[in-house]
């Protein structure tokens, strides 16, 4: 009789727990019967995403992580191919699948201009230039591209994307910004659409089948406003400013069905975000009803406390409690966890906050289709680096035209294909990790041919006339330019790639070798100069030796949009997404400030003459 009672209670065990696999359920049916099958330990594991570098299966398994990332230029191998990628991502999810539960890790990528930590992968502009597209269904397109090439890797989640209003260009971060204006930051969230698939209700979290990737919005919220533009400050206003200048666009976002917000780094008078309850848990969670996951950035709350991780216990205490549901702990994994179980059980975090962070958690898992589909799907492998027509239409949208001839009766626009002899100079003109920016195979990208890809250089050779002669010079002397019988020069400078806190910039100028070259050349011989520069710089000094001057921001991995456009296969479409000043001494300075007083205006950009 005993062993046929048991016989009957494990049948009932199985039966019940088959619930949460079946696809014929609801997601919210199935999410709560696994969440009340959950031991805390391993509800803290899902609530736990770690490093590449510190992840194998075995790990995953005995502390039931959650979620894995890669950090910016964390690879399993250099130049790793996508079948390299994603047999490393599926070995990590065997070991997910190897627990008792067999919940499947979410990996996270920062895929924010293309999948750019990847060798040979498509680099689309960065969100600076394509503001200036001012294109919501290229933007999308875009999504969708990057979300096709990130699944070759066997990898379901991007960190992008990031919709912060960047309100002063010194930030480092500013090219990750659409604009300084929330109304067109906003009209770009189609990228989420593009990422994700078009949700099925609207403010519902959801990835639509295995072409898709889950998106997240960040950083929430202010990052963009910081004092001086300095990385992980302080945004100083009032809560009707936040909203309607920073917040805007995480209303569209929700709408979308975005799955993911991620946590700002900086402060809202005074308080740290990554443990400010009110904006995450009152506002975000119930006022906004944004129902997928809450995640930090990086090491973000250890950055709660100052010096970072000087009361490690407290620093986890208020960012759970302020609502975030997923802890970005890229090292101290152990720590993180053991921390959060104490806490837990000596009753100073409810078990209801925990229930909610992992019911979050799994409800993006159910949506974004892992339960059904956890490993690699290797008919996307052809997808890497298969865009590069979608990246060039992106560039040749993204240009914008802000001086064309010393007189507007002479236009030096658009250049003639068929010139006897054309100098191109400059630090930017034949290095597509320049063109690049950062972000890109590395976190702060690199100087070099650090990537697949067309140079500038290459697109106007490519253009040209074959009786052209394109002579390249990085740094030519006046004398030598003089003397070269040019028919005109292109003079392709800019900053050097940086990312976040490396980027912040007090001054603005064009680099000195820059500089230098511009009025080497543009003193000697008609000139166009192509910017390179993730924000606006000062030209004001400049300008007049320049005949023309193309903002070209960040471009990518697709010189040759440049030259579609500047020998007029193309007219320039891009309006300037960003206020261009006169000096720094007048940032931050923005569009509908009441002393506004621009160089060149937000919205500004012209076409070409017709010669």
């Amino acid at each position: 009789m005993l062993l046929l009672l048991l016989l009957l209670a494990f049948d009932a065990s199985l039966s019940r727990a088959a619930l949460y696999k079946d696809t014929s359920q609801p997601i919210h049916a199935r999410v709560q019967d696994l969440l009340s099958r959950m031991t805390l330990e391993e509800k803290i594991g899902q609530m736990t995403q770690i490093e590449r570098e510190n992840a194998t299966g075995s790990v995953i398994t005995k502390y039931f992580i959650g979620s894995v990332l890669s950090g910016g230029g964390s690879v399993p191998a250099p130049r790793a191919s996508a079948a390299t990628w994603a047999a490393f991502v599926d070995g990590l999810q065997d070991g997910a699948l190897a627990t008792r539960l067999g919940i499947p890790i979410i990996y996270g990528i920062d895929a924010v201009h293309g999948h750019n930590n990847v060798y040979g992968a498509t680099i689309f502009p960065h969100n600076v230039g394509l503001g200036s597209a001012g294109d919501p269904d290229l933007v999308k397109r875009i999504g969708a591209a990057t979300a096709l090439e990130v699944r070759a890797t066997g990898i379901q989640y991007t960190f992008a994307p990031c919709v912060a209003v960047c309100r002063d260009p010194r930030w480092g971060r500013c090219f990750e910004s659409y604009s300084e204006h929330p109304e067109l930051v906003k009209a770009m969230t189609t990228i989420i659409s593009g990422l994700q698939g078009e949700t099925p209700a609207k403010g519902v979290p959801y990835v639509g089948g295995s072409s898709k990737v889950a998106a997240c919005s960040k950083h929430y919220v202010g990052d963009g406003g910081t004092r001086s533009g300095i990385n992980e400050n302080n945004t100083v206003g009032s809560y009707k400013r936040l909203v309607g200048t920073h917040m805007l666009p995480y209303f569209d976002a929700i709408d979308k069905g975005v799955s993911t917000v991620m946590i700002s780094y900086s402060s809202w008078n005074g308080i740290k975000m990554h443990k400010n309850r009110h904006l995450i848990t009152d506002i975000l969670k119930k006022r906004l009803r944004f129902k997928g996951f809450v995640i930090s950035d990086w090491q973000g709350i250890d950055r709660i406390t100052n010096p970072a991780g000087a009361n490690y216990t407290y620093s986890v205490l208020v960012s759970v409690t302020a609502g975030i549901d997923m802890i970005m702990v890229p090292y101290e994994y152990t720590k993180f966890i053991d921390t959060l179980t104490s806490l837990v059980k000596q009753g100073f975090i409810s078990l209801d906050r925990i229930d909610d962070a992992v019911r979050r958690i799994l409800f993006v898992k159910f949506t974004a289709g892992l339960f059904e589909h956890p490993k690699s799907d290797s008919s996307y492998r052809s997808q890497i680096g298969a865009h590069r027509d979608l990246a060039r239409e992106a560039v040749r949208k993204t240009l914008v035209l802000l001086k064309n001839g010393k007189n507007a009766k002479y236009p030096l626009l658009p250049l003639s294909k068929t010139a006897s002899k054309i100098l191109v100079a400059g630090s930017h003109a034949n290095n597509l990790g320049n063109q690049c920016g950062g972000w890109t195979i590395t976190w702060q990208g690199a100087s070099g041919n650090t990537t697949l890809g067309t140079t500038i250089l290459q697109g106007i050779s490519n253009t040209v006339s074959k009786n052209t002669q394109v002579v390249y010079e990085e740094s030519p002397s006046s004398s030598s330019v003089k003397g070269g019988g040019y028919d005109f020069a292109i003079v392709v400078v800019g900053e050097p790639p940086y990312a976040e806190t490396q980027g912040d910039n007090l001054n603005l100028t064009i680099p000195q070798d820059g500089a230098n070259t511009i009025e080497s050349v543009c003193s000697s011989v008609k000139c166009l100069v192509i910017l390179i520069s993730g924000r606006p710089l000062v030209v004001a000094p400049h300008l007049s030796s320049m005949d023309a001057l193309v903002a070209a921001w960040l471009p990518g991995s697709e010189g040759q949009g440049i030259a579609d456009v500047i020998f007029g296969d193309y007219d320039f479409q891009g309006k300037s997404s960003r206020t261009w000043f006169k000096s720094v001494e007048q940032l931050p300075m923005n569009y509908g400030d009441v002393e506004y007083d621009p160089l060149f205006p937000f919205g500004y950009g012209l076409k070409m003459g017709k010669k």
